[in-house]
């Protein structure tokens, strides 16, 4: 089950389950992948960006992921 979204800077987007294990079919280019995982992401999934240089990703609101 999808609980982390991670998209980077470069377009890519890498996605996690509540174990911290990826989820290979849902990770690729988000144009490719942002439907499915919008689709498929239960309630309290954190969305994320992580963008330039920050240390850390921000979680933002899946709306605007």
């Amino acid at each position: 089950m999808i609980k982390t979204i991670i998209r980077v800077s470069n377009d890519m987007v890498m996605v996690f389950d509540e174990r911290g294990e990826q989820l290979p079919e849902y990770q690729g280019y988000y144009d490719e992948v942002r439907e499915a995982i919008l689709a498929d992401a239960p309630a309290g999934s954190v969305f994320n960006h992580w963008f330039g240089r920050a240390l850390e990703p921000q979680a933002v609101p899946g709306e605007s992921w």
